[in-house]
């Protein structure tokens, strides 16, 4: 199934234009404008409804013993295909579901799907990330099964996805070494928003200029207690560690109807 970003929210998502994109929980920034007052107003209504909306589905998913992780990242970090090594090799003891989230296209539910999970895709046109109403509609078309894990693989974007709860046990941050070793420092929101930190694509270390020690440094700077996985989604380097925090973290799975 694919969704515009519009029919998820259910009409109750914010709007994106070319000229302005308000984010926040930040105070007004107060020149003696009205309008000012007025958008940040809007900015804590909209906020406000999302994380309400956010704590209710996380409600729902712990009832069900379901943990759901929001994956996000940059583009290009690795993402889907460390999604689709996941499904084809956790995936077999366990029920498994992703939400896709992209603005355009369903190339990546088409390869998750192709790997062996449901999925369902949401499409946000010109929105940088998903929201909390997007997630609730399409966790009610995939109707997880009790003890399943569900797999929110947001927009990349290491912005916007930051600020927006969407009702997940934990925000997992993914990284790769050919993007920089300054990340963690240019981009702090989302670093310190994370649980979990998968720092993919260690397979190219030896043909990037990228200091694994200099990043881990910059993102404990940030948020010390960000746990860390080194990890090859190509070749599966590190992915037992990966698998077994997912053991850990998900309920006991629900046996089979007789």
């Amino acid at each position: 199934m694919c969704k515009t970003a519009g029919d998820a929210a259910g009409g109750d998502g914010h709007a994106h234009n070319g000229h302005q994109h308000h984010h926040g929980k930040g105070a007004a920034h107060g020149h003696g404008h009205p309008e000012h007052g007025a958008t940040v107003r809007i900015e804590r209504d909209v906020m406000d409804r999302n994380d309400r909306l956010a704590e209710y589905t996380r409600g729902w998913l712990d009832g069900r013993g379901v943990l759901a992780l929001n994956l996000v990242s940059s583009p290009g970090s690795g993402k889907t295909t460390l999604l689709e090594r996941t499904v084809r090799e956790f995936g077999p003891d366990r029920p498994l579901c992703v939400i896709e989230g992209d603005q355009e296209t369903d190339f990546d539910t088409r390869r998750i799907r192709a790997a062996g999970a449901r999925a369902v895709q949401i499409n946000t046109g010109v929105g940088c990330h998903l929201d909390a109403a997007m997630v609730r509609r399409a966790l009610a078309d995939l109707d997880p099964p009790a003890g399943s894990v569900v797999f929110i693989e947001n927009v990349g974007n290491l912005v916007c996805p930051a600020l927006f709860d969407l009702g997940e046990r934990a925000k997992v941050v993914i990284c790769s070494v050919a993007e920089g070793d300054d990340k963690p420092l240019k981009y702090p929101h989302m670093f310190r928003a994370g649980r979990v930190l998968l720092l993919n694509k260690m397979d190219l270390l030896p043909y990037v200029p990228f200091q694994v020690e200099r990043f881990l440094e910059n993102a404990r700077q940030v948020n010390p207690g960000l746990k860390v996985f080194p990890v090859s989604a190509l070749h599966g380097d590190g992915l037992a560690d990966w698998y077994d925090w997912l053991q850990q973290q998900a309920a006991p799975a629900q046996p089979a109807a007789a």
